[in-house]
């Protein structure tokens, strides 16, 4: 594992994600295993897909979140977090200015309770991902 994400190939459904998520070395996996169930548990209509070496979750229109296992830690990342309360602390390099999340370095620092909010939160934000591909 690196600071970069992973080099698996973009893939919609739930088969390529599960398959990224078995792929990650311990801790990263139990955590990606961890928010991958938060988030089926969260939201009924969810969809995945395996884009840019990282997981992607989506609800109706567009990606609202992903999650990518890096060196030491796993990134979920909330496209247009900037709108959720309380604002994810986390602004990534590189996944636009209005993205922000959290870094997991083990299942422990997993809210799961704040995260599900943010899940459901950022479902409801306006132009979150647009049209999937």
């Amino acid at each position: 594992m690196t600071g970069r994400a992973s080099p698996a190939k973009a893939a919609v459904g739930d088969k390529p994600v599960f398959a990224y998520i078995a792929s990650l070395p311990q801790p990263q996996r139990a955590i990606a295993e961890a928010v991958d169930a938060l988030a089926a548990d969260t939201l009924p209509d969810l969809e995945r897909s395996v884009k840019w070496g990282m997981a992607y979750y989506g609800v109706g229109d567009g990606w609202c979140f992903s999650c990518g296992g890096f060196a030491g830690h796993v990134k979920l990342m909330f496209i247009n977090g900037a709108a959720l309360e309380p604002i994810p602390p986390v602004t990534p390099t590189g996944m636009g200015k209005s993205t922000r999340g959290v870094e997991l370095a083990s299942v422990d620092d997993l809210d799961e309770r704040r995260v599900a909010a943010w899940m459901v939160q950022v479902t409801s934000v306006p132009g979150v991902g647009g049209t999937r591909r």
